[in-house]
């Protein structure tokens, strides 16, 4: 158990090095000015910040994410491991209220590095070196925040957070389970690794399409106030203002970014958590990635840093 915990974190904190620069993007293009946008789409977006802030600005908030990415492991792995327990049996529909319920606790954590991360992306945007920089780093943001606007002010977004994580960790582990099942992962299989890094990286796919439109109403919340400025009153108020504005359309800002960040995260993440259980546990008689109960159930994710962080 601790070693598969272990392997979660050291998978997650390598999937989040990957991931970050294509988060970043897609902070930028979800919450820019719709009046005077600053990129036009997804690669040049990634080209104006290498352009104008360097290659480090595509990696400005990753402290928040590696901070909470112990935390969000142990909460997730935890309720879902207990949550299936409970229920019993390993069905789909189990695997997706494990999931759900796991994404909804683990929020306590999610949103004020979300919050965090989102603001260190936005700061000194276009600029190569910030003339003055409000925050020093996540944790200066967050206490900045919080001697400023209380518990209420770092827990901003909280609703939208609850409303994305809770249905997506279920569609992630819900696809993770229908994909295993159907690929045949078995431990024995020689083609275990590429189908494992093929069944992470779509369901990270599909609870990404899932939830995302809730994603941009949480990004700009998030990032609202950034210069001082609020321009919205609450979630109704953002998703009114940013359909008039914009159209339905907004709703897929950043989509690109993202999910071309999903793939790869857990593909990463999968291969990180494999090569470190099969170094740790050389030797041993024990099955490298069997689950708590593998009689009875099919592989189960090691990690679930496709929303956290990410996921």
């Amino acid at each position: 158990m601790a070693l598969d915990f272990a392997a979660g974190c050291v998978g997650g904190a390598a999937g989040v090095l990957v991931g970050h620069p294509f988060d970043t993007v897609k902070v930028r293009l979800q919450v820019q000015n719709a009046d005077k946008p600053l990129y036009r789409g997804t690669y040049h977006c990634f080209q104006s910040i290498v352009r104008q802030e360097s290659a480090l600005g595509l990696y400005k908030g990753l402290g928040s994410p590696m901070m909470g990415l112990t935390f969000i492991n142990a909460i997730v792995f935890g309720v879902q491991g207990n949550a299936m327990r409970k229920l019993g049996r390993d069905t789909p529909l189990n695997q997706f209220l494990a999931g759900a319920s796991a994404g909804t606790i683990q929020c306590v954590i999610c949103c004020p590095m979300e919050l965090a991360k989102t603001r260190m992306q936005m700061q000194g945007t276009g600029e190569k070196k910030s003339k003055r920089k409000l925050y020093k780093n996540s944790l200066d943001c967050l206490l900045r925040i919080y001697n400023k606007e209380g518990i209420r002010g770092i827990n901003r977004g909280m609703v939208t957070t609850l409303l994305r994580e809770t249905p997506g960790f279920g569609v992630y582990f819900l696809a993770y389970d229908v994909l295993t099942r159907q690929l045949g992962c078995e431990p024995e299989d020689p083609y275990l690794i590429p189908k494992l890094l093929f069944a992470g990286g779509m369901s990270g796919i599909a609870s990404w399409i899932s939830t995302y439109p809730v994603d941009v109403i949480k990004s700009r919340l998030q990032a609202d106030g950034v210069g001082g400025v609020q321009r919205y009153g609450g979630i109704a108020d953002c998703v009114r203002q940013s359909v008039r504005k914009e159209g339905w359309r907004v709703f897929t800002r950043g989509l690109t970014s993202t999910l071309l960040r999903a793939f790869p995260v857990n593909a990463t993440t999968f291969a990180t958590v494999t090569l470190f259980l099969l170094y740790m546990r050389k030797g041993d008689d024990e099955c490298v990635l069997t689950g708590p109960e593998p009689q009875a159930a099919p592989m189960q994710p090691l990690q679930t840093q496709a929303q956290a962080t990410s996921i």
